[in-house]
């Protein structure tokens, strides 16, 4: 089995994977102090609890967007699962697609991970992206496969989060979908602003860069935490993967895997 840690900026997901399947993940807050101790010893206990044994893990593939944590997590691999992971964005992962944007070296592990998951799933582009994280992404991928740009907004709940320290009377609350556009209430505004209003920006963001790029029929993949609450709100998205940047990294293994042989 392959286990795919996908690192985040508010959680780190732990997924075990088979021949490019998902079969179980685990998530926890985002912490540079975690010790690998700490994550050893917590999933490996899940897994066990799940019915998976820790020794069936062969390999380990690492994406981050917060390199404080890749020393904890490389311990983990070496120490706990007795294997040397493979990180995203260094030399020995190769990458199958071009990356055609102003400062390639700049570009998040996350979205190159999603964009080899695009080949993948998908067979091939043009395609889009919207991973639902701290920050909401758009990511497009060309019909080649390469790597062409993207859009990013400030996530749901870190705009809920902004609304509830900026504004000295307005509550923290929970993203949910209302049923109605049309608060009656404080929370009720809120949470109609922040759904509805995040929908919009979706649909808004995927007409214009299908019109600016001439993709009208490129599809839609809907992927991150909050992929599922959203996809209630709108018909845009044509996939639903919460697994799809798992299923990326599982792609990325292969690919180191065949220049192994």
């Amino acid at each position: 089995m392959l286990l795919a840690i996908d690192s985040g900026n508010t959680n780190v997901v732990f997924t075990l994977m088979d021949d490019h399947a998902s079969l179980r993940s685990w998530r926890r807050t985002a912490d540079d102090r975690r010790t690998a101790d700490e994550d050893g010893v917590w999933l490996r206990a899940l897994m066990k609890q799940a019915g998976y044994k820790p020794k069936a893990v062969s390999a380990v593939i690492i994406s981050s967007v917060r390199p404080a944590a890749l020393f904890g997590l490389r311990q983990l691999a070496e120490v706990y699962f007795g294997t040397v992971p493979l990180v995203v964005g260094e030399p020995e992962v190769p990458l199958t697609f071009d990356i055609r944007v102003d400062r390639p070296d700049h570009v998040g592990a996350d979205r190159l991970v999603n964009t080899r998951a695009v080949q993948s799933v998908l067979g091939q582009g043009p395609a889009i992206v919207v991973d639902f994280g701290t920050a909401t992404t758009l990511d497009v991928v060309a019909e080649d496969g390469a790597y062409i740009g993207g859009v990013i907004a400030p996530g749901v709940n870190l705009s809920a989060e902004a609304l509830y320290h900026a504004a000295a009377r307005l509550p923290r609350i929970d993203i949910q979908r209302p049923s109605q556009v049309l608060g009656r209430d404080t929370v009720a505004c809120m949470q109609s602003g922040l759904f509805w209003g995040y929908v919009s920006m979706i649909e808004g963001l995927i007409q214009r860069l299908r019109k600016e790029l001439n993709i009208p029929s490129a599809p839609v993949v809907a992927t991150g935490g909050l992929a599922v609450l959203f996809s209630d709100g709108t018909d845009v998205f044509d996939h639903i993967d919460p697994d799809f940047t798992a299923k990326g990294l599982a792609a990325l293994y292969s690919d180191w895997a065949r220049t192994q042989v």
